[in-house]
């Protein structure tokens, strides 16, 4: 499995890599490269469409989406010269804050606008309010360090004791029981948690809420809940401790873990086998989803409780939040452009090189419709 892992990281780098250079050269290899809004557009190998794109966006929010965006915008600013896209990797918490501020043209956010947000939105968005275009699907890793123990198996209720401060030690009889012949130290379990509110703290207690109620009695909001437990900054400072820490165990996006080798729990679901975090079986569960938003909001429910054979329960589908109507003049292009690329399917398929599930088609779909008609 290890061996399967680094071939595919190795794999995805030199994907990432290739798609990078092809635009980078698609870009200056372009005979008319003025676009009409002040960019540069490139040759239709790339399908990056820079009409009416101008200046320097900025945008905040999800870290969990930081690894995707990163690529996304270096591929567009390559495709694009002279346009700035600058997102800070902060939370999903901090992205709507700054959005509703009217501080950035998008924001990040793993969970969808609460009512009392939207709401907000409205004074920003002055004609319309703020609007959920699901951008970025994937798996929510639990990531661990135990030496010795190279695969592990965990359920949901013991997930919940882990992280609610009840399974204090490795080689409690509740993980023994899921991991038949393994040697599991008697060491004591670190766990860290998110430090901010965080829409990847939500989307796991969403799934443990909904599949471990007894052993999780929190409602799931974005501030971490339980008792205990150590605080990180970030997806990124949550792996790193557990990066750094013998005995510890954590919560982070795939692409975390894969970028920094760090074993993954594989979930229990009552599926027939336990179930490996990958983009694959994360797109499993996905796919399922529902929109329950209504207009041009594509909130989606996603179901937590899946025991469909490879689908791997605990995902995220981070929104990128914009204002339906209402947008700022000086940044609506560059927002329309840069998102019509996210969505397209070269967009979406960075994604897939990256450790992160594309959003499926259908949904995919009305998100491409509701960026070209965003104002």
């Amino acid at each position: 499995m290890k061996l399967q892992r680094k071939n595919g990281l190795r794999a995805t780098a030199l994907g990432a890599l290739a798609l990078s250079s092809a635009l980078v050269l698609t870009a200056c290899g372009s005979d008319d490269n003025t676009a009409p809004g002040g960019g540069t557009k490139t040759d239709a190998a790339s399908n990056i469409k820079c009409d009416g794109a101008k200046g320097k966006l900025l945008a905040s929010g999800s870290s969990a989406q930081k690894n995707a965006m990163d690529l996304w915008v270096k591929n567009y600013m390559a495709a694009c010269s002279g346009i700035e896209i600058n997102y800070k990797s902060s939370s999903s918490g901090e992205g709507i804050v700054a959005f509703n501020q009217g501080t950035v043209g998008f924001a990040g956010s793993d969970s969808a606008l609460k009512p009392e947000e939207v709401e907000e939105s409205k004074k920003i968005c002055k004609s319309g309010q703020g609007i959920n275009l699901p951008m970025v699907g994937g798996p929510i890793a639990i990531g661990y360090n135990l030496s010795g123990v190279d695969k592990l198996n965990l359920d949901a209720a013991t997930i919940a004791k882990i992280f609610n401060g009840k399974i204090k030690n490795w080689n409690d009889p509740a993980i023994a029981k899921l991991n038949e012949g393994a040697k599991l130290p008697d060491k004591p379990i670190q766990a860290f948690h998110r430090s901010e509110d965080s829409g990847t703290t939500q989307n796991l207690g969403k799934y443990l809420g909904a599949t471990a109620k007894a052993d999780w009695p929190y409602e799931a909001e974005k501030k971490w809940p339980a008792p205990g437990g150590q605080a990180a900054s970030g997806s990124s400072g949550v792996a790193a401790q557990v990066k750094q820490n013998d005995g510890a165990i954590g919560y982070f996006e795939l692409s975390y873990a894969t970028s920094q080798s760090i074993p993954t729990v594989n979930i229990a679901t009552g599926a027939a086998a336990p179930v490996e975090a990958t983009s694959e079986n994360a797109s499993k569960a996905i796919a399922a989803a529902k929109v329950k938003g209504t207009g041009k909001d594509l909130a989606l429910d996603l179901d937590y409780a899946t025991k469909a054979e490879g689908a791997y329960p605990i995902v995220l589908v981070t929104y990128e939040v914009v204002c339906d109507s209402g947008n700022k003049p000086e940044t609506l292009g560059t927002v329309k452009s840069f998102l019509t690329y996210t969505a397209s399917d070269e967009g979406q398929k960075v994604l897939s090189d990256a450790g992160y599930a594309p959003i499926p088609a259908e949904i995919n779909a009305k998100v491409r419709e509701t960026v070209a008609g965003l104002k």
